[in-house]
């Protein structure tokens, strides 16, 4: 496990004038065959080289990012996430949609790495040619995850984008005028309907009726989840469903 978490920081490359060393310099068969808890101490040591302007070597990470992309292989991937989460964290941050999101820097976290994982199949990593080109994508993933919430947290988000009008502004919110056009009883009986199961009942009921934040959630149920990330998963895929759902569209427009 790394004992000292990478700094929050913009840089994701060196500079142009490149103080790391070429891949070529060490042998691909030892990065290969290398253990993983020493393949993880050399990532730290060469970050931390990074961050101090030193020459630096890329090539241990981009191995700990083959072994996770590539093979799938779980606990490079766990390495991985306690590598970079701090400045997966430091882009969420630095989002303009972060502050209106109303969630937590944790949450992304776990988005922006969901959404990296799944993007970036065996098939396709060997399109990332360098560590810099994999630390680019994941924080397009970083940025994308929180913009992606911030839209999908509106009942809006389920009504078709040409009902919302730029020119009329209304004087209450698009969720709210359409929910009013439709019986609030017939409309609940349906979300309901649409869940799979308590813990995602339990989610939208203290969500959307009881106004609390996922945090607020866990620890009013934390017999329901094992931690407060799974709460922010499970709102986010139900969100996620209902708006995708013809019906609850045709529902909702007048």
């Amino acid at each position: 496990m790394i004992t000292q978490p990478i700094e929050i920081t913009t840089r994701i490359a060196p500079s142009a004038h490149a103080r790391g060393r070429s891949l070529r310099e060490i042998d691909p068969q030892t990065l290969v065959t290398m253990d993983l808890t020493n393949l993880v101490c050399h990532c730290a040591t060469e970050s931390e080289r990074f961050y101090r302007g030193q020459p630096h070597e890329t090539a241990y990470s981009y191995e700990l990012f083959r072994r996770a992309l590539v093979e799938r292989d779980e606990a490079a991937w766990e390495q991985l996430y306690l590598h970079y989460s701090s400045l997966v964290e430091g882009w969420v941050r630095r989002s303009g949609a972060f502050v209106s999101s109303g969630e937590s820097s944790e949450y992304f976290v776990v988005g922006a790495f969901t959404k990296f994982w799944r993007a970036i199949s065996p098939d396709r990593f060997a399109s990332f040619p360098s560590l810099a080109s994999l630390l680019q994508y994941l924080q397009l993933c970083a940025t994308s995850v929180v913009i992606d919430s911030v839209r999908a947290q509106s009942w809006s988000e389920m009504l078709p984008e040409e009902m919302i009008s730029p020119l009329h502004g209304p004087q209450t919110s698009p969720d709210e005028e359409a929910v009013s056009r439709v019986d609030r009883q017939e409309f609940w009986h349906f979300i309901d309907e649409q869940l799979h199961s308590e813990v995602e009942r339990v989610v939208v009921y203290c969500s959307f009726i009881l106004g609390l934040t996922p945090r607020a959630i866990y620890a009013k149920r934390c017999e329901l989840f094992q931690s407060v990330n799974d709460v922010y998963n499970v709102k986010r895929n139900v969100l996620g469903r209902l708006s995708r759902n013809p019906h609850l569209r045709q529902l909702l427009v007048p």
